[in-house]
């Protein structure tokens, strides 16, 4: 079958086209005959060899977003049948039978969710990763309850723009933050309720003046590196703080002064141990039902790339440029 494989971890150069073998059949497995997948930045961090404990190995097929069409189920499979259209995160991390950038691959059903009526391949591409690190985040972790204050960190980015539109439909009041007018006025149309350019107001200015110096009661960081730190300061006494990029160091004083909690969700731990992967399954399911609802959806960059231009792809993703989810479909 034709893929994108790296020999070596670097640059996004490192992508080769070549013919590889097509995955044999296992129980509990079904092969999908690859649509779409999407770009995250753990994919990137994989590619370049930092992170090597959740990478595959050499030589790798990666990517883990998948949406496409069930075409041959193993032994066991009673959830899915050939022709279902499915979507989830699947492969291209350390264990797991290959990744998404592929004409096929091999998942196993519990990581795997049919995929919404409602959207179409390269949409349900962009969704599992992100959503699932939204709702593991918020309600799993951070236990959002309706009528929360909640700030959302990074409007438009790929967990944000999901994490926004979750909070909604929860019933919080949501607040969120981004760099850009336009990318506050895209925030407004994901649902927020109020949009803040921390560019032009710190952290204490817009506390005061939406919660009249109190700080909210649940802080999502998706943007990590010192704005962990902001987190903190903006939550209020006794709050919550739940983020998705830590690999950092911080003063931890702050949240021993407001007796803080924080969560740190890192959604491919489920991917990597194997008696976990129906805890993603399930939660791509219920995601699948809010998006039927029409309560949620993917926020797609308007370039859109081929399987042959993944190291376009992944370039563009490590620009910055991008505003909302990076997807590529696959026309082989």
């Amino acid at each position: 079958m034709k893929s994108q494989v790296i020999q070596s971890f670097g640059e996004p150069s490192v992508f080769q086209y070549k013919e590889i073998s097509k995955p044999e059949l296992k129980p509990g497995h079904v092969l999908v005959q690859v649509k779409a997948t999407s770009v995250n930045p753990i994919d990137t961090k994989v590619r370049a060899g930092a992170v090597p404990a959740v990478a595959p190995e050499l030589p790798a097929v990666l990517h883990g977003d998948v949406a496409g069409l069930v075409c041959a189920v193993g032994e066991g499979v009673t959830d899915f049948k050939i022709g279902d259209e499915v979507f989830g995160c699947a492969g291209g991390f350390k264990g797991t039978s290959g990744g998404a950038l592929a004409e096929f691959i091999l998942a196993d059903v519990d990581l795997l969710a049919h995929k919404p009526k409602n959207l179409t391949m390269e949409e349900a591409a962009a969704l599992p990763l992100v959503s699932i690190t939204a709702w593991e985040a918020l309600f799993n972790r951070a236990k959002l309850v309706p009528g929360q204050d909640i700030l959302i960190h990074g409007a438009t980015g790929g967990v944000g723009h999901i994490a926004i539109q979750l909070a909604k439909w929860a019933g919080a009041k949501v607040y969120t933050t981004a760099s850009s007018q336009e990318k506050l006025e895209i925030g407004t149309l994901l649902g927020a309720d109020t949009t803040i350019n921390y560019r032009e107001e710190s952290v204490n200015d817009y506390v005061q003046k939406y919660t009249n110096g109190k700080g909210f009661d649940l802080v999502f960081d998706t943007v990590g590196g010192e704005n962990l730190d902001r987190s903190f300061e903006a939550a209020a006494l006794h709050g919550t703080v739940t983020a998705i990029a830590a690999r950092s160091t911080h003063d931890l004083s702050p949240m021993h002064s407001k007796g803080l909690s924080l969560h740190i969700t890192f959604m491919l731990l489920k991917i990597l141990n194997e008696d976990m992967h129906k805890h993603n399954g399930e939660i791509l399911k219920k995601v699948a039902k809010v998006v039927e609802e029409g309560k949620l959806r993917p926020l797609l960059d308007s370039k859109v790339f081929t399987f042959d231009e993944v190291s376009e792809a992944h370039e563009y993703m490590e620009s910055g440029k991008a505003i909302g989810k990076i997807v590529l479909k696959n026309d082989w």
